[in-house]
């Protein structure tokens, strides 16, 4: 089954400001809870649907990556709606919620509900990264090969930051749960809310004996091999977004994101106009009197034009789909090729004399006709 746009799952327009997003996402949430809806697969579907949409949209490096690439961009946006759990939802959206419901398992304040709340999950933070790539990339996609810098998860102690399983002793202040209970007297009677506990940050429990790889981080820094695929059609400060890619959390957790920036090498002798290409090509007053044939640069190689006897200098030749790729999949670019007649700058004693007599002749004299567009007219059909 297609996945739905984010938009349309939020129910917003593709300009909603990100309070009208956070808004939009806070009402399915509520709606859709899995303890308002008890049993029924729909609603929680549509709840972790929800959670997806606005994991992306509420990002504005997400959100700019999938306005550019819709659900095809590379690495995708995690692995779908089904992909979240309830403790993944909650830990990274628990905010959103305003004290409504602080975990999977009860709402806060609320009748019904209880039953054990998943521990809060940290997440790491995003890596950036520069990719260079040249026109030939860009124009097929490429697979790139990089060693990253990032925080990884620590192989000694797995992650948890322990000396070992035992090195463990239950928080004090939440006996465990990872949560603190209080009780407010209001106007309305006495009201209830949970928080993530202060003192352990929600894991429920302390380290006694830290691991000696890490010091009880759980990560360490080293270089990771990452292996991501470029679409066809980027272009210079695009920024793509591979999930769960980025730095691993502190003590476990959900890694962040790699952030791939896009730097566009120029060619030597090819010009990018959007999916355009453009290139010069100069040709001598014979070879445009007479006409001739040239050998011009592609992405891929080489092609052969033709150029018309009479060919006035500012003539614009275009070749059909030489161009690159669009990056959402709307056609190819075309190359165009500005034609320049090369004056020759010194000239030999017969060379002189020859110039000389066909100064003289009707037929060199300049004569456009109203056919002929001039200079300023030539560069906006190069530009458009």
């Amino acid at each position: 089954m297609a996945k739905r746009d984010f938009y349309e799952v939020l129910g917003v327009a593709k300009n909603a400001s990100s309070d009208e997003i956070k808004k939009a996402y806070r009402q399915l949430a509520l709606k859709y809870h899995p303890d308002k809806n008890p049993g029924d697969k729909d609603a929680e579907d549509k709840f972790k649907e929800a959670a997806e949409a606005y994991d992306v949209l509420s990002n504005p490096d997400k959100r700019a990556n999938y306005d550019k690439f819709g659900h095809s961009a590379p690495g995708g946006f995690g692995s779908g709606g089904g992909g979240f759990n309830m403790e993944d939802i909650f830990s990274r959206f628990g905010d959103v919620f305003g004290g409504h419901f602080a975990g999977f398992g009860g709402f806060s304040g609320f009748s019904g509900g209880g039953g054990q709340r998943d521990r809060p999950r940290r997440r790491g933070s995003d890596a950036r990264i520069k990719v260079k790539v040249d026109l030939k990339d860009i124009a097929g996609g490429v697979e790139k090969r990089l060693k990253v810098p990032l925080l990884c998860k620590c192989d000694v102690c797995g992650g948890t930051g322990a000396k070992d399983p035992s090195s463990f002793s239950a928080c004090n202040t939440c006996k465990g749960s990872g949560y603190v209970t209080r009780i407010t007297n209001t106007i309305l009677g006495a009201m209830q809310s949970t928080s993530v506990c202060p003192e352990c940050q929600g894991e429920g429990s302390k380290i006694t004996d830290l691991c000696t790889a890490c010091h009880g981080e759980g990560t360490v820094r080293r270089e990771e091999s990452i292996v991501f695929r470029l679409p066809p059609g980027v272009g210079e400060g695009m920024q793509l977004n591979i999930p769960g890619k980025g730095n691993a959390a502190r003590r476990g957790g959900i890694s962040g994101d790699l952030l791939v920036v896009i730097s566009e090498e120029p060619h030597e002798e090819l010009a990018r106009d959007e999916n355009d290409l453009i290139y010069s090509l100069y040709i001598s007053l014979p070879q445009a009197a007479l006409g001739a044939s040239a050998e011009i640069p592609t992405v891929t190689g080489k092609a052969k034009i033709k150029i018309e006897p009479g060919t006035q200098s500012g003539k614009v030749l275009r070749l059909k789909g030489k161009g690159l790729p669009d990056i959402n999949g709307y056609g190819t670019g075309d190359l165009l090729v500005y034609i320049t007649v090369w004056t020759p700058q010194k000239l030999s004693k017969e060379e002189e004399k020859m110039m000389k007599t066909l100064l003289n002749s009707d037929n060199f004299k300049p004569n456009p006709s109203k056919q002929d567009k001039n200079f300023f007219e030539k560069m906006k059909n190069i530009l458009r």
